[in-house]
């Protein structure tokens, strides 16, 4: 599997961008789905994931209700949503996938067995 992450940008505070996930490969649309982001001088966190199957997403609590995960199965895509972005949003975003997780413990810190590289976000003030 690989892992194309595309549709970061520099934008405003308030404002809205939607980052892509595209997955090769048949095992993508079998396997869960997750973003993290990295700022500087920080710690990878995780942001959000998805089930293979799409029905159930998980989300850090610091962007739950703004941002929203999904994916469509038929083109091999995973989104991420994100509404009302704050500066403190800023960070290189990376979607990863594989392994397997449970519960939001599992999908939060987990091992991921693909990682694509990462899209570069940033909110201004």
């Amino acid at each position: 599997v690989q892992l194309q992450a595309s549709g970061g940008g520099l934008v405003q505070a308030g404002t809205s961008l939607r980052l892509t996930c595209a997955g090769s490969g048949r095992r993508f649309s079998t396997v869960a789905t997750a973003w993290f982001r990295q700022a500087p001088g920080k710690d990878r966190e995780f942001v959000a994931a998805i089930t293979s199957t799409g029905t159930t997403t998980y989300y850090a609590d610091s962007v739950k209700g703004r941002f929203t995960v999904s994916r469509d199965r038929a083109k091999n895509t995973v989104y991420l949503q994100m509404n009302s972005l704050k500066p403190e949003d800023t960070a290189v975003y990376y979607c990863a996938a594989g392994g397997h997780f449970i519960d939001y413990s599992g999908y939060a810190t987990g091992e991921y067995d693909y990682w694509g590289q990462g899209t570069q976000v940033t909110v201004s003030s």
